[in-house]
């Protein structure tokens, strides 16, 4: 029988949305017919992956170090197949501003916008709002802000130094319009996700709290949208390198037609309200199905 080591938690800011990704495949590894361990990601990994001796490591962590490609050099080192895209992909997906280079190489349309030192954010606005900050090398909408039009000055959090996301930021101009995102699974675009968040924005409470967003799928859309978004997200997924289950996410403005990527997420997350377990249904696959297709995909390249 296969044994899996499911790695969850670690110590990014992302550590509860790893630890409940992580427990929900695990059982659905176990319904697949796998012999499961669970391991809670510490500083020895090394140490506890070859005390547990799996065939493959489910990565079911989020954040810095386990979706950078920190994790997976460690687990290339210890020819480990493991599952998700490889090193330099994860490390190119966690890097906001590096990505946004590869999509305009690439033809997919960004927003206007770039990398900044905070020092100089919390000075002035760097662009007119309405604009957004984010961290970097965040996910789950930690640390996003969105600068309203009207705004006297940029938030407090950067004026009054309590930002503990780098000496850097991702500025971008806000998009205004729907929030779309699309799973894909190894070649394939599973479908396109509209997220009504029944809060101001997509935060991390509207991701991960019960009631936080409304999921549509498949998205209500002209066709033609439908379909360049299923196309944006595959090149996205195959521009960076991917493999596995990525997900990007989108905006798309109906006044104007604009659809404009905003990042791609190697690791997407698989909590009880996660958006690509819903989009394996769509297309087919129960949770342990998608899951045990994860662990089968697993590969080690090196």
């Amino acid at each position: 029988m296969t044994r899996v080591a499911v790695i969850m938690g670690g110590w990014s800011s992302e550590r509860q949305v790893s630890l409940s990704s992580g427990k929900g495949m695990a059982e659905a590894a176990r319904q697949a017919g796998f012999d499961v361990v669970e391991i809670d990601a510490k500083r020895t990994l090394s140490q506890q992956l070859l005390e547990a001796r799996p065939d493959v490591a489910l990565n079911a962590l989020h954040g810095p170090w386990g979706e950078d490609g920190c994790v997976q050099g460690l687990l290339e080192i210890l020819a480990i197949p493991y599952t998700h895209s490889g090193v330099l992909a994860s490390a190119l997906a966690m890097d906001k501003d590096k990505t946004r280079a590869i999509y305009a190489q690439h033809g997919i349309d960004i927003a206007k916008g770039g990398a900044y030192d905070v020092k100089d954010l919390a000075r002035e606005h760097i662009m007119a709002p309405p604009y957004v900050i984010k961290p970097i090398a965040e996910g789950s909408s930690f640390g996003v802000f969105i600068v309203r039009e009207g705004a006297n000055r940029p938030p407090k959090e950067l004026v009054d130094g309590t930002w503990t996301f780098g000496d850097q930021a991702l500025v971008e101009e806000f998009i205004p319009g729907r929030e779309l995102t699309v799973g894909v699974m190894g070649d394939r675009p599973m479908g396109v996700t509209e997220i009504v968040p029944l809060r101001e924005y997509y935060d991390f409470a509207a991701k991960y709290e019960a009631g936080g967003s409304r999921h549509v799928i498949p998205a209500d859309l002209p066709a033609k949208v439908t379909e360049a978004a299923l196309a944006a997200s595959l090149k996205a997924h195959q521009a960076l390198g991917c493999r596995g289950v990525s997900r990007s996410d989108f905006r798309y403005d109906d006044a104007t037609g604009r659809l404009v990527i905003l990042e791609t997420n190697t690791q997407p997350g698989m909590t009880p309200t996660s958006l690509i377990p819903e989009q394996a249904a769509h297309i087919g696959y129960d949770y342990p199905s998608l899951v045990r297709w994860m662990i089968e995909d697993a590969s080690c390249p090196r």
